[in-house]
């Protein structure tokens, strides 16, 4: 079985509901994930749009969440999972408020792509001391199993 990634609150390509959101409580949506394969010490979540600061011209990916050495036996996030709550031994890194944490999709003009992407690890990765996202995929290099992702997106109501 592949490894794969879903919420029960948004569906592949849909609309991500504004409660995930800065326009709502920007809380992180409920995750879950299966077919994790057999030879795998660690998992890894990053959550990016591709399309900032306009799908019409990006020009960066605004990264949203970044945790790594989430351990394997997690079957996946509850809805709003803050730092304190996440599987033992999960590690955060920075997103692109320069916090750690999950930020919600807050997209300045047009409808974005949110890609809730998930990796599993040969190897548990050591302590980066709050990576990007940038540092975190190098630090993986050479150590991804296999990968799935979510796409979400959203667009704001003005």
């Amino acid at each position: 079985m592949a490894l794969s990634i879903q919420s029960e609150s948004f569906r592949q390509n849909e609309m991500i509901p504004p409660r995930f959101t800065c326009d709502g409580q920007d809380i992180s949506p409920p995750l879950e994930w299966s077919g994790i394969p057999d030879e795998a010490k660690s998992l890894i979540l990053i959550v990016d749009d591709p399309d900032a600061p306009d799908p019409a011209a990006p020009k960066m990916t605004w990264v949203h969440w970044v945790l790594y050495d989430i351990p394997v036996a997690a079957r996946g996030l509850e809805e709003n999972i803050p730092s304190a709550s996440l599987p033992a031994g999960t590690k955060e890194g920075i997103n692109d408020w320069g916090r750690k944490g999950y930020g919600g999709p807050c997209p300045p003009v047009g409808n974005h792509r949110y890609f809730f992407k998930l990796y599993a690890l040969d190897t548990v990765l050591a302590d980066l001391q709050e990576p990007s996202k940038m540092q975190l995929e190098k630090a993986c290099e050479g150590h991804i199993l296999a990968k799935a992702e979510l796409v979400g997106t959203y667009q704001r109501s003005r």
